[in-house]
């Protein structure tokens, strides 16, 4: 919850490939109180079956910037060992384009935050939600 002094961030994915939640994505949370300062890791957290994160760590006061660290390679490994096990087609390529997706971005006091990841196996977006 943001505070006068502080912001707040909240994030949810959705698998576009599939057109529904993606589960079980480790999130991590970093901020930094300056655009030269370092990152300081503050926890993270994983996305339940409606793909949403709703417990990432608060920020803490003189927070300027947010990274968002999403662990997408092991959700399509798990995806892809699923597929196998129902001998389901298999796609094109068989290494992960995207095993990572960081979000970086500016956040103001008192302002919340809401960052949903729209992901494919070749492609992803973000955008700042409500």
């Amino acid at each position: 919850m943001s505070t006068s002094a502080t912001a707040s961030v909240s994030t949810h994915i959705l698998d576009t490939s599939i057109g529904r939640p993606a589960a079980a994505v480790t999130v991590t949370l970093a901020a930094r109180g300056g655009a030269d300062a370092p990152w300081t890791a503050l926890g993270g957290s994983a996305t339940d079956a409606d793909g949403r994160c709703k417990d990432l760590p608060a920020l803490p006061e003189g927070t300027t910037h947010v990274r968002l660290d999403f662990e997408t390679g092991t959700y399509f490994a798990s995806k892809k060992q699923a597929e196998a096990q129902q001998d389901a087609p298999r796609v094109r390529d068989s290494g992960v384009f995207f095993p990572e997706v960081a979000i970086t971005f500016a956040v103001t006091p008192g302002e919340h935050y809401h960052v949903p990841l729209l992901l494919n196996p070749f492609g992803y977006s973000v955008y700042r939600g409500s």
